[in-house]
C-alpha cells in the first residue's frame, strides 16, 4: 500500500463564527501536519482577519486549486475572493453564503477526486443530510433513523422497513468504517413504557434483522438505557429521532463529540459544536472536537482501504478472512462487550 499523505478538505464554516479559530488552533501544532495535508476551503482575507483578531499566528499558504496543495503545510484554497465583512457573533446572510459556497466547491472537488476526506467547520444551522447521521465520541456511537421532524410526526414516519433499512446501513458502517467484525446494535424504544410502536414496529424489525445475521437488540427505553450506561455493552445505538440522540449524547460528551455522515462514499465529519456566535472572536473556542473530527475521517479512510483491499481479489479475500478474523474481534470489541459475549457462552 502506498503510504501517501491523506488530503483533508476543511470548509471554513460560518465566517462570523468559530470555524477559523478551530482550524487555526488545530494546526498550530506541527504534529497535525505529519498526519495529513489540510486544504482549507475558504477566504484568505477572512482568514487573515480572524488570525489577527485572535492573535493565533498559524501559517498558511494561499492556493487557487486543490491540485496545488503541498504536504507539510496548511493550504488555504481561495474559494471567496470578494470582500466579506466579518461581524463576530452575528449570523448574517453574507456569512451563511460564504459557508455554503465553500461546501459547494469542496463537494465539486470531491467528485473529481482532488482530496480524500472532508471536515466541515461549524455553521449557524446544523442539518443532517447524510443517509445515516451519526454522533461519535470515545464512549458512544449513536445513529439516527430520522432527523428534523416534529415529535408528533415521528410515529407516522418510523416504520418497520425504515428501522430495518437504517440498522442494515449501520451494521455495514460499523464493519467497513470502524472495522468491527460482528457489531452489536441496540435499538431504542419510541415510548418510555412499551406501546403499540414497540410491539408492532420495532420488535418485528429486530426479528427481521436477526434473520439477516444482524445482531440487533431492544427496544430499550432511552432514559434508563443511556442513563444507566447500558450502551457500553454495544458497538452502536440506533435512536429513532434526532432529539432522542442529541440530548443524551451532549450530556455524556466531554467536548470531543463528532457528527459523522455515514452511509455515503465521501468520508465526511464535522465538530459537534454549532457556530457558537456567543464566543466568536474571543479566543475561547475548544478545538478538541475539530481535532477529533479530523482523527475520525483519517481512521475511516484507512479502515475502508483495509476493508476493501481483500475484496478486489477473491483469493486474497479468503486468505485475509482466515488470517485476520481473530485479530479483528480481539482489537475491535471493547472489554465490556467481550464480557457480554463470554456470559452468553454455556
Amino acid at each position: 500500500m502506498n503510504e501517501k499523505m491523506i488530503r483533508v478538505a476543511i470548509t471554513h464554516g460560518d465566517t462570523n463564527g468559530i470555524g477559523y479559530e478551530l482550524i487555526l488552533k488545530t494546526f498550530q501544532a506541527n504534529e497535525m501536519l505529519e498526519l495529513c495535508t489540510p486544504i482549507v476551503y475558504g477566504a484568505p482575507k477572512v482568514a487573515a482577519f480572524h488570525r489577527n483578531a485572535l492573535g493565533i499566528q498559524t501559517p498558511y499558504t494561499v492556493i487557487q486549486r486543490a491540485e496545488e496543495a503541498k504536504d507539510g503545510r496548511m493550504n488555504m484554497l481561495s474559494v471567496i475572493n470578494e470582500e466579506v465583512k466579518v461581524e463576530f457573533g452575528s449570523a448574517t446572510e453574507a456569512s451563511d453564503a460564504a459557508a455554503l459556497k465553500a461546501v459547494a466547491k469542496a463537494k465539486e472537488d470531491a467528485a473529481n477526486g482532488l482530496f480524500d476526506v472532508l471536515v466541515k467547520a461549524p455553521v449557524a444551522d446544523k442539518s443532517y443530510d447524510a443517509p445515516l447521521p451519526m454522533l461519535i465520541s470515545d464512549q458512544l456511537r449513536m445513529a439516527m433513523v430520522t432527523t428534523g421532524l416534529p415529535l408528533k410526526d415521528v410515529p407516522r414516519v418510523v416504520t418497520k422497513e425504515l428501522i430495518e433499512q437504517k440498522a442494515l446501513l449501520l451494521h455495514q458502517t460499523l464493519r467497513r468504517d470502524f472495522r468491527i467484525s460482528k457489531p452489536r446494535i441496540a435499538i431504542l424504544a419510541m415510548n418510555i413504557q412499551p406501546g403499540e410502536e414497540e410491539e408492532h414496529i420495532i420488535k418485528p424489525a429486530i426479528e427481521a434483522l436477526g434473520e439477516q445475521k444482524v445482531n440487533a437488540f431492544g427496544p430499550y427505553p432511552a432514559d434508563s438505557f443511556l442513563g444507566e450506561g447500558k450502551y457500553n455493552a454495544f458497538d452502536a445505538v440506533l435512536a429513532l429521532y434526532d432529539n432522542q440522540a442529541l440530548s443524551p449524547f451532549k450530556t455524556l460528551d466531554n467536548g470531543e463529540g463528532v457528527s459523522y455522515a455515514a452511509g455515503q462514499e465521501l468520508i465526511e465529519a464535522s465538530p459537534l459544536a454549532m457556530a457558537d456566535f456567543s464566543n466568536a472572536g474571543k479566543n475561547m473556542a475548544d478545538e478538541n472536537s475539530m481535532r477529533h473530527a479530523i482523527y475520525l475521517v483519517l481512521d475511516v479512510f484507512r479502515n475502508r482501504m483495509n476493508y476493501d483491499e481483500p475484496m478486489k481479489n477473491p483469493l486474497k479475500k479468503l486468505y485475509h478472512e482466515k488470517k485476520d478474523e481473530s485479530e479483528k474481534v480481539r482489537f475491535n470489541i471493547p472489554k465490556a462487550k467481550e464480557n457480554v459475549e463470554k456470559e452468553k457462552k454455556p
